[in-house]
């Protein structure tokens, strides 16, 4: 299974793609809120979302999983 992971450490702000979703490199996943920018977190793979695993509004470190794809 492969995994996108937090470019930055912050707070998720939106949430751009749904399960079961069709995704390829440079489709953007979510947002994340760090030092006051909105910066966006891209994949970098093709794959079908399988499962997103943060919420809106919740904290994520850099490097920490938030989406699952098979």
């Amino acid at each position: 299974m492969k995994k996108i992971c937090a470019t930055v450490s912050g707070r998720v702000i939106e949430c751009t793609i749904s399960e079961g979703d069709q995704i390829g490199p440079g489709d953007e996943v979510l947002k994340i809120e760090s030092m006051k920018m909105e910066i966006p977190v891209e994949s970098e793979v093709h794959g079908s979302v399988a499962r997103i695993l943060v919420q809106e509004g919740e904290n994520v470190e850099e490097g920490q999983p938030i989406v699952e794809l098979i």
